[in-house]
C-alpha cells in the first residue's frame, strides 16, 4: 500500500484522486506492471507515470465533480446494504420464524407488536396483522399456508451453450452473461453471441439470474441486455412476484454451495432434483399480496440503485478522460465542447 498526499499548491487533491482513477491512467499503471506469479506496480515507477493537469480552477471543477459521482456511487451501495438486511430480517420473521403467528399465539394484540415492530406503520401492520393466523396446523405451518418445492414456484430456464451462435462481424451480437459476468458485470473480455436468438435467452435489466455450477450465486442483472449462457438459470414466475421467489433462493444458498462443494468435480454443480427438494412456505394469495406491499418497495428500489449506479459509473468513465483533457469544459454550470 502507498499513501499519496497531494501538494495543494500544485494539484488540487480531489483532482488527483480522479486522474489515478480515469481509464487511460488505469491503463498506463496497468502496462508498467511487472512480475508474473503477483503482478504489481512498483513506486519508483510513479516518477515515470504522468496525468494531464489542467488549470486549477478546472481541476476544482472536475475533482469535485467526480467526488460527487463517487459518493453517489457509494451512498447506494450502502442504502442497498442496507435494503437488504431490512428485507432480510422481515423475510426470515415471516417465514422462517413464523413471528407474527407465534406472538398472536402468545397474546400480542397490538399490530406493531405483532409485526415484531419491522412494520412501523400502524396502518399497514394492521392490514398484515389481520391476515397472519394465530395457531399452526398439523404440518407444522401456519393453519392455511403450504410448502411447495421451489421449481414449483418459479421457472429456472438454463442458458444455452452460445459458441454456437456466434457473432458476425457487422451484424448486431449481444454480450454472453456467463459466471463471470454474473460475478463482476461486463468487461472488455465478455465473449459476445449473434442477436439471433430465441426471445426467452436474451436477458434484460431487472431479470433474476442464478448460477447453479462454479461460483454458485444469484442477483438481479442490471447491466443491459445479454444472451443467457448455459450453467446459469433466469428464473421467472407467472403467478409469484419476484422477491418472493428471489428470496427463497438466497434462503437455500447456502445449502445448494455446500453441495455444488461435495462434488468430486473441478466445477461443483446443483442438479434439477436439488430444486426439487428445495422446499418454501406460500402464505395465501391476499397475504401474500399484503406482503408484496412491503417488501416490493424495498426491491424496487434496490435495483433502481444498481440500476442507477450504472449509469453514474457509464457517465464517469465517458466524460472524465474528456475533462482531463479538455476537450470538454465546464463552463457557467454546463459542459461545453472545446472548439
Amino acid at each position: 500500500m502507498v499513501a499519496i498526499r497531494a501538494d495543494p499548491k500544485r494539484v488540487y487533491p480531489a483532482y488527483l484522486f480522479a486522474a489515478l482513477r480515469s481509464p487511460e491512467v488505469q491503463f498506463d499503471i496497468g502496462n508498467m506492471h511487472v512480475g508474473t506469479l503477483i503482478p504489481h506496480f512498483k513506486k519508483g515507477d510513479f516518477d515515470k507515470l504522468s496525468i494531464p493537469l489542467p488549470p486549477p480552477a478546472q481541476q476544482r471543477i472536475i475533482g469535485d465533480w467526480h467526488l460527487a459521482i463517487e459518493s453517489k456511487i457509494d451512498l447506494n451501495r450502502r442504502m442497498n446494504e442496507t435494503l437488504e438486511a431490512m428485507a432480510q430480517a422481515i423475510f426470515r420473521d415471516w417465514f422462517v420464524d413464523f413471528g407474527p403467528v407465534r406472538r398472536k399465539m402468545a397474546g400480542a394484540t397490538d399490530p406493531v407488536a405483532i409485526m415484531g415492530g419491522l412494520i412501523p406503520d400502524p396502518t399497514r401492520a394492521a392490514e398484515l396483522a389481520a391476515l397472519f393466523p394465530d395457531a399452526f396446523g398439523d404440518d407444522g405451518f401456519p393453519v392455511g399456508w403450504s410448502e411447495k418445492p421451489l421449481d414449483q414456484i418459479a421457472d429456472f430456464l438454463n442458458g444455452l451453450a452460445l459458441q454456437k451462435f456466434p457473432a458476425r462481424p457487422g451484424e448486431p451480437s449481444l454480450p454472453v452473461i456467463k459466471i463471470a459476468e454474473l460475478r463482476g458485470g461486463l468487461t472488455e473480455k465478455t465473449n459476445r453471441a449473434s442477436h439471433d436468438l430465441p426471445e426467452r435467452y436474451i436477458i434484460r435489466d431487472g431479470d433474476f439470474l442464478f448460477s447453479w455450477s462454479g461460483s454458485l450465486m444469484a442477483k438481479v442483472w442490471t447491466e443491459g441486455e445479454g444472451a443467457l449462457n448455459q450453467h446459469l438459470f433466469k428464473v421467472s414466475s407467472a403467478k409469484y412476484p419476484q422477491w418472493f421467489y428471489a428470496r427463497w433462493v438466497h434462503h437455500h444458498m447456502p445449502e445448494f454451495q455446500s453441495i455444488a462443494a461435495s462434488k468430486a468435480t473441478t466445477m461443483g454443480h446443483i442438479q434439477r432434483g436439488h430444486l426439487s427438494s428445495a422446499m418454501t412456505v406460500c402464505p395465501p394469495d391476499k397475504l401474500l399480496n399484503e406482503m408484496s406491499k412491503v417488501m416490493d418497495p424495498l426491491w424496487q428500489r434496490a435495483i433502481h440503485n444498481d440500476l442507477e449506479n450504472r449509469n453514474l459509473a457509464e457517465t464517469r468513465d465517458y466524460l472524465l478522460p474528456r475533462l482531463m483533457s479538455g476537450e470538454v469544459r465546464v463552463g457557467d454550470g454546463a459542459l461545453e465542447i472545446a472548439a
